[in-house]
């Protein structure tokens, strides 16, 4: 799988020596690869990625997986801020409405067991951007199938449901950072709970306790 080249201004070097242990899936936001190429690559947007995937399966490299693309902005995961200076991003061709396409999916499959292996990323440093900047994004968002990645070892879905513990204990074991508790809580259920509406309920409780308690163990 040979990406196409379109190398973008926006990237730096990594800091203080880190290189990346998480990668974080984004969507463009927009309808088109054109547009979102060229938002990508425009000096005066000041954001970029490593990777975008479009939504017939084209793959392109933005920035060298060495350097320090701008995808993921102000947030933190598990406790570690500079999200960029630890991570590859990729960005997904989508408007957040749609679902996404087989060919789509199948190119991020392929690469990313291709970025983890390089890097020896373990399947739960793989998060959505809503993960690491709740109170900010929502994406992929949930359309986006999860389970189907972790199937493959390629992202933490761990199944069934826990204990009725405080919620915000477990989402802090998971790695989400301090956000409004509402943000908070939804950005969880993007990730491992979809269907889930309104106030919080036992379900989130025991779900989040679940996933806590798997990424406990890998931790």
């Amino acid at each position: 799988m040979q990406p196409l080249w379109h190398p973008s201004p926006n990237f730096g070097p990594r800091r203080a020596g880190l290189i990346p242990s998480i990668v974080v899936l984004h969507y463009t936001g927009m309808r088109g690869a054109a547009d979102a190429l060229d938002r990508l690559c425009d000096p005066s947007a000041e954001v970029s990625a490593h990777y975008m995937i479009g939504s017939c399966g084209t793959l392109w490299q933005l920035v060298a997986e060495e350097m320090r693309a701008w995808h993921a902005g102000a947030g933190a995961w598990q406790g570690a801020a500079d999200v960029n200076s630890r991570s590859i991003g990729i960005e997904l061709v989508n408007t957040g409405a749609q679902p996404f396409p087989e060919a789509q999916i199948s190119v991020l499959e392929q690469l990313l067991r291709a970025v983890m292996a390089r890097w020896s990323i373990p399947a739960h440093g793989v998060i959505a951007h809503s993960d690491m900047a709740p109170e900010r994004k929502e994406d992929p968002g949930p359309r986006f199938d999860w389970a189907r990645l972790a199937r493959q070892g390629l992202a933490l879905w761990p199944e069934g449901f826990g204990a009725d513990a405080p919620l915000g204990d477990s989402l802090d074991a998971i790695g989400y950072p301090p956000a409004e508790a509402a943000k908070r809580l939804q950005a969880f259920r993007y990730r491992f709970l979809p269907a889930g509406q309104g106030p919080e309920t036992e379900t989130d409780r025991r779900r989040a306790d679940c996933v806590a308690r798997a990424m406990r163990q890998l931790s």
